[in-house]
Parts: structure tokens; C-alpha cells; sequence
């Protein structure tokens, strides 16, 4: 698909942050459908099932988003997006990477979002989005107009989670084996792309990926974090990867690397250290 932005991405990575507070007035029509529209053109690098559903405030009734079950945390906000999935192989990547897009979108047309990943009430949602079969909401975001002072508790939480702070690239990126950090001259052109993965929001900033470079593909990893991943019933660090998925291929395509996601399972699964797991692959084209 169209990457639809009229700015850079990376400049629109390192301006977006998380919207806690938001401006009381529901989203005109015509953002509304931009959105719908940019939601039905969205293509994750897997096969895992997705919806992504728009819920505006007529769903739910009168009030704030408080009201909709999100403990106080988001305030003002009228409309939600909710990401709906079934548990198979490779959903959660597939979540993050397709939600992230349309977060980054909203990002460029003056939207605010907040993931959210253990601070709603998951029951309410399930009714609005009509819940399949099978399937679970691992995750919620707000989206609207970001109010121009942040409440207390979202400059609070932003101090708890550390949110302005990123480890450095010698503990992300590796250059042929994971005893070699990947210094940035060698990383060539691609060298904007994993700052932009170093850049992406993960939960709790814990950022999980270990990107690992050879040649010309680069293989993703996730290192868990012990007790943290599986809380909620489902692997929250997953997502965040297809989070740095998205990030990488985003900026490597804006600057015409063309590649794409590939699984190459036994050849990387080899290379792994103690502690981290394969998930993917970027192949340059």
C-alpha cells in the first residue's frame, strides 16, 4: 500500500507520543473516513486474521471515554479504535505492525493515540466490536484531538514508564552474531530505519527486539522479559514487536529499499543466543 503520508515518517516517528488527554469534540466525518479508508487498505506481513473496528461515542452512549472502562487513565476521548484477533501463529505481530500504520497515520493528519494494553475494561469493548468466535481484544486505542494540557496522572505515567528513554543501538543491533554490537557506519542506508525501530513505543518501554544483520537481511528477535510477556493471556512483547516491523519497513521504503517480511525459521533459529526467539526476517529485494 501507499504509505498516504505528506511528511517524512521519521519525522512523524519522532514526534508522535502517547495522548492521555484528549479534547471533548468527537472527530469530524471526513477524518472518520479517512480513517476507515486507510484502515480497509491496511496489508500486515502475515496471515493472521485482524479487524481493527472504530468506535465512536454514539456506540456507547453519553459520557467520556472514562465512562467506556479505561480507569481514569484517558480523558475526554469520544472515539476508540479496538484491535480484535484470534490466537494463531504470528497475530500479535500482525496486530502491531497494522495497528502501528494506522497509529502513525493518525499521527500525520494531527490525531492523538495511546496504546493500550491493560487499562480497559476488555468485556465493554468485546460487546461494541460485536466479538467473534475465537477471538480476543489484546489491545485499545483513543483517537482524537490531543487537548493542549496534559492531565497529572499522563504526565505521571509517562515519568513511571520511562517513556522518553531508549537503549543505545549496542544493545538492540548486531552485526553477523549477537557478540558483535552493529555500529551505524555499517549499517549504511539502512542505518535511519533501525533508528526508527529504536525509536518505536513497546509496553512498560521495555523495547524487546534484538535485530541482527547479515548481509543484506536482517533478522528479528524478541527477548522476553521474564514474568512480564504473558500476563494478560497473550504475548504483549509480540506486539511490540510488529510494532519495530512496521518502523523498519516504513522508513526503509521511504528512502526506495524495497524488501520484505520473510520467515526463515531453521537458518536464523540457529543463530539465536540463550533467551531470544526468531520471528522474522527483512529481505532486501
Amino acid at each position: 500500500m501507499k504509505q498516504h503520508f505528506d511528511k517524512p515518517i521519521s519525522d512523524i516517528i519522532r514526534n508522535r507520543h502517547s495522548v492521555r488527554t484528549y479534547q471533548s469534540e468527537i472527530l469530524d466525518k471526513e477524518l472518520n473516513n479517512k480513517l476507515k479508508k486507510y484502515i480497509a487498505e491496511i496489508k500486515g506481513p502475515f496471515d493472521a486474521k485482524l479487524r481493527l473496528e472504530i468506535i465512536d461515542s454514539q456506540s456507547f452512549g453519553e459520557g467520556s471515554g472514562n465512562k467506556l472502562g479505561t480507569y481514569g487513565v484517558i480523558r475526554g476521548a469520544k472515539t476508540f479504535i479496538a484491535a480484535a484477533t484470534q490466537k494463531e501463529e504470528y497475530s500479535m505481530e500482525q496486530l502491531g505492525y497494522c495497528l502501528e500504520k494506522l497509529i502513525l497515520y493518525a499521527a500525520s493528519i494531527g490525531l492523538g493515540t495511546c496504546w493500550m494494553g491493560g487499562t480497559f475494561k476488555r468485556s465493554q469493548f468485546a460487546e461494541l466490536v460485536k466479538l467473534r468466535e475465537g477471538e480476543i481484544i489484546p489491545i485499545v486505542t483513543p483517537i482524537g484531538y490531543p487537548a493542549e494540557k496534559r492531565a497529572f496522572v499522563e504526565s505521571m505515567m509517562r515519568r513511571l514508564a520511562g517513556s522518553d528513554n531508549r537503549k543505545p543501538w549496542s544493545e538492540l543491533f548486531f552485526d553477523d552474531s549477537f557478540d558483535k554490537p552493529l555500529k551505524k557506519e555499517a549499517a549504511g542506508q539502512y542505518a535511519e530505519a533501525l533508528e526508527m525501530v529504536r525509536l518505536a513505543p513497546s509496553a512498560s518501554n521495555k523495547q524487546p527486539w534484538r535485530i541482527l544483520k547479515q548481509g543484506n537481511e536482517y533478522h528479528i528477535f524478541l527477548q522476553e522479559t521474564k514474568g512480564y510477556a504473558n500476563a494478560l493471556g497473550f504475548n504483549m512483547q509480540k506486539i511490540d514487536i510488529g510494532i519495530a516491523m512496521c518502523h523498519f519497513e516504513m522508513s526503509a521504503k521511504e528512502i526506495g529499499i524495497e524488501g520484505t517480511y520473510a520467515v526463515k525459521s531453521q537458518k536464523a533459529k540457529e543463530l539465536a543466543t540463550e533467551g531470544f526467539e526468531y520471528i522474522t526476517s527483512w529481505v532486501e529485494a
